[in-house]
């Protein structure tokens, strides 16, 4: 009997050799996005915004248009393209150093405009392009290379969460913190990116999803360990849910 094809890779990836490092979650993250544009057929009309960091080559991995932004304007970008061209997907792809470093003021604003965009940020915890520095959700003690003794919160303050502080804003949709640590949290990523698109495409508002994500290479572990550490010290302080979902207070309304 023939052997019967299961599994294959998503027609909105393209074939081509990946250059993330072993264990990183962005091959992973792409993976799902494909996933979901080729499920809800809409990748003619999807725009992925990438700015700088290891999110700047998801362009050369999803096949569909690309605009590459400055370092912190992906979601301006992002609400240009939207608002010129209404019936695009607009995607903003973006690692923590770009949307909670130097794009923190765009992407709170863009928030609490509500745009409808759908905003898709990785945490991995640190700086991964540039080597290894500290990043905004880098973990109080860890180790980077600028913070050799550990990330001391009474010098450079705390992590911070992201959902959190998009949560306290009246305008966004929905708002959930996922992780791509293993097979059961892939699975529930996965819906959680194309609950944030099919948001978008209803015309509901602004969707955020951050994904707690490895970096092996620039924590200096292998692929498990680097897996296990984002469910033993990521997961305790990032917890992961939803923290706005508009559908479901109004279904508790009309209840």
């Amino acid at each position: 009997m023939a052997d019967k094809i299961l599994y294959t890779r998503p027609d909105s990836i393209r074939d081509v050799k990946s250059h993330y490092c072993p264990g990183c979650g962005h091959g992973i993250v792409h993976k799902l996005i494909g996933e979901c544009l080729d499920e809800m057929n809409c990748r003619e009309k999807t725009i992925l915004v990438a700015p700088v960091g290891c999110a700047v080559l998801a362009y050369n991995y999803i096949d569909v248009d690309g605009i590459e932004a400055p370092h912190g304007r992906a979601p301006a970008v992002a609400t240009g393209v939207k608002r010129a061209q209404k019936d695009k997907l607009v995607i903003s792809y973006q690692g923590d150093g770009d949307l909670l470093a130097i794009g923190t003021a765009e992407t709170i604003h863009a928030a609490n405009r509500g745009e409808n965009i759908t905003v898709i940020f990785i945490n991995n915890a640190i700086y991964g392009m540039t080597g290894g520095q500290m990043a905004p959700t880098t973990m109080e003690g860890q180790v980077t290379k600028t913070t050799p003794y550990g990330r001391d919160v009474h010098d450079v303050g705390y992590p911070i969460r992201a959902c959190e502080l998009l949560n306290t804003l009246v305008a966004p949709y929905y708002i959930e913190r996922v992780s791509v640590h293993d097979v059961p949290h892939i699975v529930k990523a996965k819906k959680a990116i194309r609950r944030a698109l099919q948001n978008q495409i209803d015309g509901k508002g602004y969707s955020f999803i951050e994904v707690l994500s490895m970096c092996p290479t620039n924590w200096g572990v292998d692929a498990q360990t680097g897996a296990d550490w984002v469910r033993d010290v990521m997961q305790p302080y990032y917890p992961l849910g939803v923290f706005r979902d508009k559908d479901a207070e109004e279904a508790s309304r009309v209840q």
